[in-house]
């Protein structure tokens, strides 16, 4: 008897049978910028989740920071990780509310994929030196990136996504196809990654302050949101040993708020009741504007997730070791851009060949975004320091 092969076709009449009416279908896909032949076996959103992946800048994430430099230590989060993180948060949430689980692991693997070294100390600092040139957003470097950048195909620049994932990366601006006169509201999949992105990095962060010592349990205590992440963790494994307590209430505080996610967007949803994607991302967006989007948190639960943000700021983000890690951080992204704007000729050749066409401001922006926080450190050394060599 012959196999049977779960081609394309099947995979995409699968959606159908399986997903919700509001998701997003990959056979109702608004296409790519540049036209190609369907692939056999694969539908339009796995594709770019294979592309995404595959590419230079993906793998370059794992050597750049997201609150720690890299070289700080070996089990703080990176970037890649980060990015992992957020991918499994929004496929949890995503297939229990039968959303699209390829478009949504393709927006989340590639939404940060525009991040400068040295994370957010990075991306203020090329956004100050892009003041009068456009300016710097990590969302929008990372769609410049897939339009343009990354360069794998003889007949057209970038990876050549889908409409859908390439709007999920820049959010609520608008992108060709959008809708006349307007802004194309997100999708229902692109904002659950929004969020998912918002749950991994307050825990994510929480995590590592505590690991590095600068958060401490008892101050973390203040917040009601962790208070109940203790409960649920004594409940669940009664006395935790000290060790242990930290990676408990953790684990327990991301399932709170992406339980509390889950079922709230379903609540909404079925009160709702869109029948196609195109009444998800209207319904969602006039949400929004009265404070109650499809997508999102309880209104009990923000707060809670809003004390959490503001507690991360005061004592993590400005704290010392912090703020000194993120003033050379400044210093080296600061150094390398101005002079290669001051002399072009010092960036390498592939990339001195764009100054004429996007100018030295816009060459030098991609070229330091790009790079690793290891590769800016010993860049800014070949360049500054004598001893070094060029």
């Amino acid at each position: 008897m012959a196999m049977e092969l779960f081609d394309r076709g099947r995979l995409e009449a699968l959606e159908e049978l399986t997903l919700a009416p509001y998701a997003v279908k990959a056979r109702e896909s608004g296409g790519r910028l540049h036209p190609e032949p369907e692939h056999a076996f694969r539908t339009a959103f796995q594709r770019d989740r294979d592309r995404v992946i595959h590419c230079d800048a993906f793998r370059r994430l794992e050597y750049k920071t997201q609150v720690f430099v890299n070289h700080e230590g070996d089990h703080y989060r990176t970037r890649l990780t980060h990015t992992i993180e957020v991918a499994h948060v929004a496929l949890a949430v995503g297939r229990v509310l039968r959303l699209s689980p390829d478009l949504i692991e393709s927006v989340a693997l590639a939404h940060d994929l525009g991040h400068t070294p040295f994370g957010h100390a990075g991306e203020e600092a090329l956004n100050a030196l892009m003041r009068g040139h456009g300016g710097f957003e990590h969302n929008r470097q990372s769609l410049r990136i897939v339009e343009k950048l990354e360069r794998y195909y003889p007949g057209f620049d970038g990876l050549n996504l889908t409409r859908e994932v390439r709007e999920g990366l820049i959010k609520h601006r608008r992108r060709d196809g959008a809708e006349p006169g307007g802004v194309l509201p997100p999708s229902l999949e692109a904002r659950l990654v929004d969020l998912a992105d918002r749950v991994a990095y307050d825990c994510s962060d929480v995590d590592d302050g505590l690991r590095a010592g600068i958060l401490r349990i008892e101050e973390v205590r203040d917040l009601e949101v962790w208070r109940r992440a203790e409960v649920v963790a004594g409940e669940t494994f009664g006395e935790i040993p000290a060790e242990l307590r930290a990676r408990q209430g953790v684990r327990c505080l991301k399932n709170i708020l992406v339980t509390d996610l889950t079922v709230t967007t379903g609540q909404r949803i079925q009160a709702a009741d869109p029948r196609s994607a195109g009444d998800a991302r209207r319904m969602n967006e006039a949400g929004a504007a009265s404070g109650e989007p499809l997508a999102g948190f309880s209104a009990e639960c923000v707060p809670l997730v809003d004390a959490l943000d503001a507690y991360l700021r005061d004592h993590f983000y400005r704290h010392y070791r912090v703020l000194r890690a993120q003033a050379k951080a400044r210093r080296v992204v600061t150094d390398l851009w101005t002079e290669y704007v001051r002399e072009p000729r010092t960036l390498p050749t592939h990339v001195w060949k764009r100054v004429e066409q996007d100018g030295p401001e816009q060459a030098a922006c991609d070229y330091v975004a790009g790079m690793t926080d290891r590769f800016a450190i010993e860049e800014h050394a070949r360049l500054f320091d004598p001893a070094s060599r060029a």
